[in-house]
């Protein structure tokens, strides 16, 4: 059982040195992540509104949307 204090207690001292080795900590990049995760969301969001703008002007919706209204009479 000693051992696997010990092992763990070196892998601790192994991320530690590490870390401390790098410009960065690790707040720094768990951050910078969240900014490009939600970067990425945004572009996503962006992406989907203007697909689903041009999906809904488009001539074939147009084209639906006029079958319709001369199919059931509605203005």
């Amino acid at each position: 059982m000693m051992k696997v204090y010990l092992a763990v207690a070196v892998l601790l001292l192994a991320l530690i040195a590490y870390t401390d080795a790098q410009d960065e900590t690790i707040e720094e990049k768990l951050s910078r992540y969240g900014d490009r995760v939600a970067e990425t969301f945004k572009d996503m969001a962006a992406n989907t509104k203007e697909t689903f703008d041009n999906l809904g002007n488009s001539e074939f919706a147009n084209s639906i949307k006029n079958w319709f209204k001369k199919q059931f009479g509605s203005n």
